[in-house]
């Protein structure tokens, strides 16, 4: 496939500075308009209820289409959807795949009770909302092995309007169910920071879910160099991301591990379809 074939020069380039390298699955469900549809048809998610209007960091008001709600003979196309994804992520070099099921996304629209009004096997109960991510999990890992597999969550959050009215049960129960499929990692993301005396305080509330389950554990959400060493060095978590700091600093492991000053991150250049601003120019230290 040309899509394959375009990323393996990437990965390979990757892979030469050392770099270990998954690369995200994700399916947008109601985040779109009719205009990104195959053929202007609807989005399709779990639910014909639709996502408000958002603000853009640039002060622009996104707008989404009403979405189609899949029917149960629907769904499964859309697991082998991500089958799919992941066998073309290996087939191109990819060390393994993350599948994406936080920010409101359409896994998140099956989890959280905001989005989910479904009656059926895939809807009410906390265990038939969980049942289309287990299945995407499942069959990813039975394409790819589960060594090769991650999944991101995003319980304690409101993106996209998907929230939900127990997220400490919705972590717990997934970080525990995940452990049927051997996957290598769950990748989740701290509730909303906290400011205290000008800083920003990260909540550290993942630790019961880090504990039910026997994979890596990667927390997410504002750290920095100091807090994200000492998380890790604590026992709170196995590992550490970085978004919105790795977007200003492509060194930032190296700028990490020599002290060096960091590149201020430009929120207003985070969502533009320039190749150049905000996506590669910002300096290395060498």
């Amino acid at each position: 496939m040309e899509h394959v074939e375009a990323w393996k020069p990437i990965v390979a380039a990757v892979h030469a500075k050392g770099a270990l390298f998954f690369c995200q699955i994700w399916h947008v469900g109601r985040v779109s308009t009719f205009e990104l549809q195959p053929g202007g048809a609807a989005p399709l998610s779990s639910t014909e209820k639709g996502v408000g209007p958002q603000m853009s960091f640039d002060g622009r008001l996104e707008e989404f289409s009403p979405p189609r709600r899949l029917t149960v003979e629907e769904i499964p196309a859309i697991i082998d959807d991500f089958r799919k994804a992941a066998r073309n992520a290996i087939d191109a070099g990819f060390d393994g795949v993350e599948i994406h099921g936080a920010n409101g996304y359409i896994i998140e629209q099956f989890l959280k009770d905001s989005a989910n009004d479904r009656t059926d096997e895939y809807g009410g109960s906390l265990e038939n909302r969980c049942r289309f991510a287990l299945e995407v999990v499942d069959a990813v890992v039975k394409e790819v092995g589960g060594h090769r597999v991650g999944i991101r969550l995003s319980p304690f959050t409101d993106y996209m309007d998907c929230h939900d009215s127990d997220p400490h049960s919705l972590a717990l129960y997934m970080s525990t169910k995940l452990n049927d499929h051997g996957i290598l990692y769950i990748h989740m993301i701290e509730p909303r920071m906290a400011i205290v005396d000008g800083r920003r305080v990260v909540p550290k509330r993942l630790l019961p879910y880090r504990e039910a389950f026997k994979g890596s554990f990667i927390a997410n959400g504002g750290y920095d160099r100091e807090e994200g060493g000492k998380v890790v060095t604590e026992g709170y978590t196995d590992l550490v991301a970085f978004g919105r700091l790795f977007l200003a600093n492509p060194d930032l492991p190296k700028r990490f591990e020599v002290g060096a000053e960091l590149n201020k991150y430009d929120r207003m250049t985070f969502y533009t379809s320039d190749p150049v601003v905000g996506y590669t120019d910002y300096p290395f230290l060498e």
